[in-house]
Order: C-alpha cells, then sequence, then structure tokens
C-alpha cells in the first residue's frame, strides 16, 4: 500500500518500522516540529523523525498539518494514512485525501479509555486487561469504528513508561494485520458501542500529588500510572514504583501517610487509608538516579510513626 505515516513518540516507531519491515510504500511522514529538550534546550527531533531520516523517507513538520499540511499530504496521493501518537487533530479535509481512509493505532480496547493518555488512565483506574485498538479515524475524538483489537495482562508492578513500550510493539503488529486484512476484505469495520464508551482527560502535573487516604491499590496504581511523567512526589522524593502491602504487625490504626516501616530487610512502607498499606520499592531521591527503596534506606534513615 501507498501510505503516509503520521506519529511523534517513542511509541510510534514500532509501528512505522513494522510498515516499512511488511514492505508497504511509505511515501511521507508528518511529525510535530522539533522541540527543545534537555537541559540545554537544544532543538531535537522526534524519534519517528529520526527514524524516518534514517531510512530515507521525506519529512512534514507542519505546526498545525490541518492548515499548513494539506497540500503536501495531497501531493503524496497516499491510499491509506496511519496515524500513531501523532499529537494533531485532523480536519475532515485531511481525512477525505487518503483513498482508503486513516488507520489510526490507539493504546486502549476501545471505547474504553478514549483520549490522549490511555495507557496511565488504564492504570490509574486498575485495569488487569489492558490492549490496543486499530480504528478508523473521524472527526471525534477516538470515536471512529473499530477494525481489530489486541489484549494483553499489565504486569503487577509494570509502569506506564514500560507498558507504554510493549503496547506499541503490540500495536506494531497489530496495525500489520490491519492492512492486510483491509486489503483483502477480511477485515470489516465496527462501530463503537457509545453506552460503553470513557473518556479521559490529559494529565497534568498537580495529579502527582498523592492522597494517602486512597486505598493503597489506587495509590499504588497512580504512582505506577504517572511513573514517568508527571511522576508522584512524597517528601521532595519521585516515586517511581510500589505495590499494595500488608500493614506490618502492630502497626494498625495509624493516619494516612505515616511511615510505618523504613529498614532495607522490611522496605519502606506507608500506611493508606482504610487501614491499608503501600510499600515504595523503587524511588529517587533529589538529584540522585532512580533505586531501590531498601538501597535508599540504608544511608538515608527515616523516622517511623510512633
Amino acid at each position: 500500500m501507498r501510505i503516509v505515516f503520521m506519529g511523534t513518540p517513542e511509541f510510534a516507531v514500532p509501528p512505522l518500522t513494522a510498515l516499512l519491515d511488511a514492505g508497504h510504500e511509505v511515501v511521507g511522514v508528518f511529525t510535530q516540529p522539533d522541540r527543545p529538550a534537555g537541559r540545554g534546550k537544544k532543538l531535537t527531533a522526534s524519534p519517528v523523525k529520526k527514524l524516518a531520516v534514517e531510512r530515507g523517507i521525506p519529512v512534514f513538520q507542519p505546526v498545525k498539518i490541518r492548515r499548513d499540511g494539506v497540500e503536501d499530504l495531497r501531493a503524496l496521493a497516499p491510499e491509506v494514512c496511519v496515524t500513531a501518537a501523532f499529537g494533531q487533530i485532523l480536519s475532515q479535509e485531511i481525512l477525505d485525501i487518503p483513498t482508503l481512509g486513516t488507520v489510526n493505532v490507539h493504546a486502549s480496547l476501545l471505547p474504553k479509555h478514549r483520549g490522549s493518555a490511555p495507557i496511565a488512565w488504564a492504570i490509574l483506574q486498575g485495569d488487569r486487561t489492558v490492549g490496543v485498538t486499530t480504528m478508523l479515524t473521524d472527526r471525534g475524538i477516538d470515536t471512529g469504528a473499530m477494525l481489530l483489537k489486541a489484549e494483553t495482562e499489565r504486569g503487577a508492578d509494570e509502569t506506564c513508561g514500560e507498558l507504554t513500550a510493549r503496547l506499541s510493539v503490540l500495536g506494531a503488529e497489530l496495525l500489520v494485520k490491519t492492512l492486510a486484512g483491509l486489503a483483502d476484505g477480511s477485515v470489516v469495520p465496527v462501530p463503537q458501542d457509545e453506552a460503553a464508551m470513557t473518556y479521559d482527560p490529559m494529565l497534568s502535573k498537580e495529579m502527582g500529588q498523592i492522597d494517602w487516604s486512597e486505598p493503597a491499590e489506587a495509590v499504588a496504581c497512580r504512582i505506577l500510572a504517572l511513573n514517568p511523567w508527571p511522576c508522584c512526589t512524597w517528601e521532595g522524593i519521585r516515586l517511581l514504583r510500589a505495590r499494595a502491602a500488608a500493614v506490618p504487625e502492630g502497626r494498625r490504626g495509624r493516619a494516612p501517610g505515616a511511615v510505618l516501616t523504613a529498614d532495607p530487610k522490611r522496605g519502606l512502607v506507608i500506611a493508606c487509608g482504610g487501614d491499608t498499606a503501600v510499600e515504595l520499592t523503587e524511588i529517587q531521591a533529589p538529584g540522585g538516579k532512580p533505586m531501590r527503596a531498601a538501597d535508599y534506606l540504608r544511608g538515608h534513615p527515616m523516622e517511623i510513626a510512633e
């Protein structure tokens, strides 16, 4: 197929790679403009742009594709456009250009978790089964007809960053199957059930504040869901990984947020709502590197709540 690919972050790299490896003719890549990154704020290309340049694919970086990219896209004459975390809204004029439509790789089991941060919200809400859906893009936000789905079980202590990497590979495999099915007619679009849909808002820095009065499972899910961004913090420490834990013997009844244990052998355990507890298993001190909480405690003793 003659394809134009639209994507920006690392999540979109495996789908683009899969298209190329499957022998599809990718005639152009649209991605977000270079952005300042790092301490020096040096303009940096997106992961998708880097791959496209390596593979000799023409790159287009309109600030707004619906305003600045229409003619470039039309000149490429794609049969199909493929989007994966592109980061821009496509107008109807854009959607009308590819003769066979636009296929999107969305990292949730639609119609659940529409929106820009479906993986984080799946973890936040405690979903055990997660996955990817390919769909035909329309003018709504993740409202188009579904094509194929792939499911997987979320790891008990899997962070959003880790799950994103895994789902991007799953999505890449699903994308290749989807295009083959569209070509031979074996894949038929299925409308989403609007009664079952959920829409989740964008993530914000404020979400990194922990409410210790929540049950331990919810606190652990928040820590995992917001790693790597915006990341939960506590006493100036970044919380990277956690799990619900048993309340240590003799430590019941402590106020939410109280430190129940803090030593290398028994771990760093914090009281949560409903007389539950969460163990912080991986943390990052200011100016330090990510490390096991047990290792941190060897050189940084903490006061235990009475």
